[in-house]
């Protein structure tokens, strides 16, 4: 499946919910998002039904995200019925990991391969005041426990802000000594960026990878470790943009997300749903396509067609658009 700049799409990213355990700075007010009605949003059987219909125009890999998709009742559910689809080869999550150590047997058991776990600081101070209502510990159990379980590969996303003065070292020296592959994503856009209300974004507060590439290897001579070199073998599986790097003998690896400073839109291979069956080509966009609709009241074909006519929307890069009408936690971050 291609769109009309002939990229191959066969990456499908999907919202559970709105809803999240977290009120992270950079993704929801402090108060929250007004909440969905549960009419809203997507049924489990109507995602399977979507993504059966995706699987057939060629999508082969298929994210679960949110809010935060654990909090939504079902989703072992769902993991188990997605991955008996055929043509779809892999399962993935990306969760904040608090409710990980409860759930973790039965999401592998139900098939789920992949987590990628949110962190942005290892402070216990500043990780409270990021997400304003979350404990370090409770993250931390979580990637202990995707670890023990055995999915591969475990990611950590960490978005970097230069005002927030993370210990980017401490980070990277995370998949030293474990399977755990640290990726640092530029701070982005997205939602209102107003200082009154909004996320504050800013372009001085935007650290580019290139600059924290030499900044954690100048952390890591001043600490007598060897810099950091791209990755061989031990790049991890992923349909993502992450251009990977690691230390020597290091079991995991240190990779870099620059969808502000190194565009990578010319090697774009997704869609996205958020909660409520709104198709978004692209997630600085605010263009979307219905197909709750079609699923709740059109044959196959129908979501067949609102896929394509997503995918053929899809622009050819974000042109450093600056804001969206939605929040992360409303597209599905």
């Amino acid at each position: 499946m291609k769109d009309s700049h002939g990229r191959v799409i066969d990456y499908l990213r999907i919202s559970l919910t709105d809803r999240c355990n977290f009120r992270c700075v950079y993704c929801m007010p402090e108060e929250g998002v007004c909440a969905m009605s549960h009419k809203e949003i997507l049924r489990l059987e109507e995602i399977e039904r979507l993504v059966k219909v995706a699987a057939d125009l060629g999508i082969r890999s298929v994210r679960l995200t949110g809010g935060e998709p654990l909090v939504r009742k079902g989703v072992v559910d769902l993991v188990d019925a997605i991955t008996k689809i055929d043509g779809i080869e892999n399962v993935s999550m990306t969760t904040n990991g608090v409710l990980l150590p409860r759930m973790i047997d039965d999401l592998k058991a139900a098939g789920l391969s992949r987590v990628n776990i949110s962190l942005d600081t290892l402070d216990a101070d500043q990780f409270r005041a990021i997400t304003r209502v979350g404990n370090l510990e409770d993250t931390l159990a979580g990637i202990d426990a995707a670890l023990e379980a055995g999915l591969n590969p475990v990611k950590v996303n960490a978005v970097t802000v230069r005002s927030l003065n993370q210990d980017f070292l401490a980070f990277a020296k995370m998949s030293i000594d474990r399977p755990l592959h640290m990726r640092f994503i530029e701070y982005m856009p997205v939602g209102d960026t107003s200082e009154d209300g909004g996320t504050g974004w800013g372009k001085q507060d935007v650290i580019p990878s290139e600059e924290l590439f030499d900044i954690i290897n100048e952390q890591a001579r001043q600490a007598g470790l060897p810099e950091l070199r791209p990755a061989g073998t031990s790049k991890p599986l992923g349909w993502g943009p992450a251009r990977y790097f690691e230390f020597p003998d290091a079991q995991g690896t240190v990779g870099f997300i620059s969808p502000l400073s190194r565009h990578f839109c010319a090697e774009c291979n997704r869609l996205r749903v958020t909660a409520d069956g709104k198709v978004r080509p692209c997630l600085f966009s605010d263009t979307e396509y219905d197909v709750r609709s079609a699923l709740r009241e059109g044959s196959d074909g129908a979501v067949r067609n609102v896929l394509l006519e997503a995918l053929g929307a899809k622009p050819d890069e974000h042109h450093d658009k600056v804001g969206t009408e939605r929040n992360m936690s409303q597209i599905g971050g």
